[in-house]
């Protein structure tokens, strides 16, 4: 299996076994508490993600495969360019659905020649009701880590997975154990105190929901934890003792996939000027194929305000003054924020932030298991 995965561009494979297990049958409670927020697609289709035989009932065996992603040698805490927002990594460049997916298909349409009999398959790319992480983790592609990302000993957390069902009865592997000990590196960097307790995820509190998923106001509580980031959030991962570049391995690119997933020119460290000033048909023609696609013109205006707020550059404070005096209330009340957190920023010129009857006045009212 890995040998057919790596002829396809995959850097690891794996099989579980198609059945409910330890930690997807953890799904239940993770709702229950108000974890997945307004993500509600996760709760309509929960037996189907605690037991994958729901979404598949002839499947006996699931296919895990991982690709690496990311450069080895960026470091998080090198020197930003001023004025640049933080785009996650997974996010830069082209779409990974599609590059993953792709690929994907063709691994499950090679297994009926393999098995010398048609076969049937079913496959995902965080794009269905299936616990990815949780099958990867056991098939042996890694362990669940306290950030709940899966790692593996060589090539870190910067993984996309990607699973095939299929009604093959297949060998699954060994989970592994888990690494993480005592390390608490993820659990004290988080920049919204996510994490309720090692290896649970409050959604609700993560940047990759509050920038992505979230359809309304960004807390109050959560916007100076969001600092530059616009787009989803790296932090847990960044820290990782297991993510360091004297550890880990980035393996060669023979088909290219990895290159398609390289940064594009600009949103490697997209400016929040331009950001700010961004057409909807400006957004459209810069995400095109893109996962950024995901975030919304309107809210990644939303985060571009959230960011200029933070980064104390007044440089910024014309741009959001448009926003605090546009037509869109949930973009004036976000600009107006900004405003004000600018004003305090350091050798600030003192930015004028409009009143309530200077700018429209009202209220605008994806699993870390």
């Amino acid at each position: 299996m890995l040998a057919l995965a790596r002829s396809l561009g995959f850097d690891l494979a794996g099989v579980a076994p198609a059945a409910p297990s330890e930690r997807t049958e953890r799904l239940a409670g993770w709702l229950a508490r108000g974890y997945a927020g307004e993500m509600a697609w996760m709760a309509r289709r929960a037996a189907e993600r605690i037991d994958p035989r729901r979404a598949m009932p002839e499947a006996r065996s699931i296919v895990c495969v991982a690709l690496v992603y990311g450069d080895a040698g960026e470091m998080p805490d090198a020197p930003r360019p001023p004025g640049t927002a933080r785009v996650a990594r997974y996010a830069r460049g082209d779409d990974y659905h599609d590059v993953l997916g792709a690929r994907l298909r063709a691994l499950a349409a090679a297994l009926g020649p393999l098995a010398g009999r048609p076969v049937r398959a079913r496959t995902y790319v965080d794009t269905g009701p299936v616990m990815e992480r949780a099958h990867a983790a056991q098939a042996g592609l890694g362990w669940i880590g306290k950030n709940t990302c899966l790692i593996h000993p060589a090539l870190g957390s910067w993984l996309f997975l990607g699973v095939a069902l299929t009604d093959l009865a297949l060998e699954p592997g060994e989970p592994m154990p888990d690494h993480c000990g005592s390390c608490r590196a993820c659990l004290d960097a988080c920049p919204t105190d996510a994490f309720p307790a090692p290896y649970v995820l409050d959604a609700t509190r993560c940047l990759s929901y509050t920038t992505i998923e979230l359809r309304g106001p960004i807390p109050q509580a959560q916007r100076e934890g969001q600092g530059a980031w616009v787009f989803g959030c790296d932090v847990c991962q960044e820290v990782c003792p297991w993510n360091t570049r004297a550890r880990r391995v980035v393996p060669a690119d023979p088909l290219g996939l990895r290159a398609r997933l390289a940064p594009r020119p600009g949103w490697r460290a997209p400016q929040l000027a331009w950001l700010l000033e961004l057409t909807e048909d400006a957004w459209l023609r810069a995400t095109r194929g893109s996962a950024l696609r995901r975030a919304r013109h309107r809210w990644l205006l939303r985060n571009a305000l959230v960011a200029a707020g933070e980064s104390g550059d007044p440089a910024l404070a014309p741009a959001v003054r448009r926003h605090a005096e546009g037509a869109d209330p949930l973009l004036a009340e976000h600009a107006r924020f900004a405003l004000a957190r600018l004003a305090r920023a350091p050798g600030a010129v003192a930015a004028h932030t409009p009143s309530a009857h200077q700018s429209p006045a009202g209220r605008f009212l994806n699993d870390g298991v």
